[in-house]
């Protein structure tokens, strides 16, 4: 049997709830219009002829079990949606952390087992913010767990945690005027290591990961090389923030997706008023310098990114990226209107997909649905752009009731840690 016809007959298989509506065989495409439940997108449904699986590598089942380091402001958020989502249509169970870690697994401190709700265990998948720690997480998660995490330029990420948690980190508070010129102008002047919050100001990326953020290669070269060699060990993918959709094509074959299962809504996204449009080649310099530990770590995994690139091919991953964009951009607009746009808090309609706001300085965007929707497709579409706080309470109160557990007060854990940062109260909302 020629190789295409094997993979639509393996697709044919494990496609046996799902109603068929239409299969397009073409010389260069092979593609599904497919309606399963609630998820509704149009897509190419194996893999683009133009970047085939090795020829002699049968079809994968789809990996089911993934944990994924989301690391602060490098586009986490949005994957971490993507993970739920998928786990939501497959039965998945998702990691979520206990109460008195709210959305996060008791971030910042080193992440535990026992921060995980009970209601969540034995999970197939983690996405929720938390410091790295091997052993915990091997302890928590099954063995073939696939580890995955994303970084970003160090100046550009420096920004927006500068932007971000300005009013929450005790070094941005003290910079006269919010000024991120003065911060990186003299660091040391306003850092004070060890303070709440305070490795939001100094290799936040290095800290994530489970290391030490004061360390400084120029200091000691030996520790980036450590660091560097334990990321490698545990981590099959490093993504790339400035690279998101060929991230997720790398994902995607990793995994032996669906490029419907990466389809996605940019999420957590500040409005151009509160972000810097360019960072200065001066500023992106002094922001390098002083969190050399990331930058070496970005510097590093972004080459390693694009050796793996080249690996798969180039062309190949370029043209399935494009592919992805064509995609979403059609889910985009059937979900949220022809021309669909990022708004403020204050002026999305439905409560659900209201963006958490950090501050009164900072305006997080986020979709609208239109009036009048409902069904399985609203339903889908409600889910593609549900923030963070909204998708992890949706989900535990899910899981809680697959798993009969009844409602009563949760535990408070021994030392719990300082409560995670909530928003300000904003005025009212006009509806």
């Amino acid at each position: 049997m020629p190789p295409i016809l094997q993979h639509v007959q393996q697709a044919t298989k494990m496609m046996s709830r799902r109603k068929i509506l239409l299969l397009v065989l073409g010389c260069s495409t092979v593609s599904l219009l497919i309606h399963q439940g609630a998820q509704l997108s149009w897509y190419p449904k194996l893999f683009p002829l133009s970047c085939p699986p090795l020829r002699d590598s049968p079809p994968r089942p789809k990996h089911m079990t993934v944990a994924f380091l989301k690391t602060h402001k490098t586009a986490g958020t949005t994957v971490q949606n993507i993970l739920f989502r998928f786990a939501e249509r497959h039965n998945l169970t998702v990691a979520l952390p206990h109460p008195s870690c709210e959305h996060q697994f008791c971030y910042p401190r080193n992440f535990s087992a026992h921060f995980v709700h009970p209601a969540t265990r034995p999970p197939h998948m983690l996405a929720s913010h938390l410091r790295f720690d091997r052993a915990e997480l091997e302890r928590l998660m099954p063995p073939g767990t696939v580890y995955v995490t994303i970084l970003r330029e160090p100046a550009a990420m420096f920004e927006s945690l500068f932007s971000y948690y300005n009013q929450y980190c005790p070094a941005f508070r003290r910079v006269p005027n919010a000024s991120l010129e003065a911060f990186l102008r003299a660091p040391e002047a306003y850092y004070r290591a060890g303070e709440h919050f305070a490795m939001f100001a100094h290799n936040t990326l290095a800290y994530d990961l489970g290391g030490d953020n004061e360390r400084s290669p120029r200091d000691d070269a030996a520790y980036l090389a450590g660091l560097i060699r334990q990321v490698e060990e545990v981590f099959s993918l490093v993504m790339i923030a400035e690279y998101f959709d060929e991230s997720l094509v790398l994902l995607r074959r990793l995994l032996a997706w669906d490029l419907d299962d990466v389809l996605y809504a940019k999420l957590n996204a500040r409005a151009a008023s509160s972000r810097l449009a360019a960072i200065p080649a001066a500023l992106a310099r002094a922001a390098r310098t002083w969190n050399a530990l990331d930058a070496g770590l970005y510097d590093h995994f972004n080459a390693t990114f694009w050796r793996r690139v080249a690996s798969a091919g180039r062309a190949c991953v370029e043209r399935e990226a494009r592919e992805l964009r064509e995609a979403r951009e059609r889910l985009l607009r059937r979900c949220f209107g022809e021309e669909p746009v990022l708004r403020p808090a204050a002026q999305i309609r439905t409560k659900q997909l209201q963006p958490w706001q950090p501050s009164r300085k900072v305006d997080i965007m986020g979709y609208d649905l239109p009036s009048g929707g409902a069904g399985p497709a609203t339903e889908a579409c409600l889910k593609l752009a549900m923030p963070e706080v909204q998708y992890s309470s949706y989900l535990l109160r899910k899981q809680k009731r697959r798993g009969g557990v009844r409602a009563r007060p949760e535990p408070v854990l021994d030392n719990p840690p300082p409560r995670p940062i909530r928003a300000l109260p904003r005025g009212p909302q006009g509806h």
